[in-house]
């Protein structure tokens, strides 16, 4: 028995699979590594979703991506503010949430409280009410306007935890309208907040 020619044949085979493996790359792309990341505060909540909805959502925001979106801006919106809290005045969690110019300005105002000495003590209650206000889209992105009510326990304290604001018994009332944006092209599901309105 020959198998010069069994060993011939694995050989075509195995050029014939590289071939293919080649085309489908070309065609289908490859991951890069710089893809965005879900935040993990959304994972539990995107684990939920159907893949046939988020294709809708980039779509038509309908009743039923209002409803889901919201549910991730409650969420976006503690995580944020509480990221405040942190002793080593850096923003950690919040930063895949945030657009350049807001990451920008909260480092700055971070920046201006870690040069002062002061650091933030944020215990977040909760979010009273989340209402979106509006919501436009120009060609593929969208921005939507969120009015929150929210509730905190916050203080200011010095390098020797003296009190310089605010009052660390007290429960504060807070209302904040915030515009969050995103390409409804891209396959990242995260949305970004890219202004906040006075």
């Amino acid at each position: 028995m020959n198998y010069s020619f069994e060993y011939i044949d694995i050989i075509l085979l195995a050029m014939i699979a590289g071939f293919i493996f080649l085309r489908l790359r070309g065609i289908l792309g490859k991951r890069t590594g710089f893809e965005g990341k879900t935040a993990p505060q959304f994972q539990e909540i995107l684990k939920k979703v159907d893949p046939k909805i988020k294709t809708k959502q980039n779509l038509i925001f309908d009743e039923s991506a209002q409803k889901e979106f919201l549910k991730g801006a409650k969420i976006a919106y503690e995580t944020i503010i509480t990221d405040f809290s942190d002793d080593d005045n850096k923003l950690v969690q919040s930063k895949p949430l945030l657009s350049k110019k807001i990451h920008d300005q909260f480092n700055e105002a971070l920046k201006e409280r870690n040069n002062r000495g002061h650091f933030a003590e944020i215990t977040f209650i909760g979010v009273n009410s989340a209402n979106i206000k509006n919501h436009k889209k120009e060609n593929s992105i969208l921005k939507v306007t969120v009015d929150f009510v929210g509730e905190v326990i916050t203080c200011i304290r010095d390098k020797n935890k003296k009190i310089v604001s605010g009052d660390p018994e007290k429960i504060k009332k807070i209302y904040d309208t915030w515009v969050f944006s995103r390409d409804t092209r891209s396959s990242n599901p995260n949305w970004q907040l890219v202004d906040i309105l006075t």
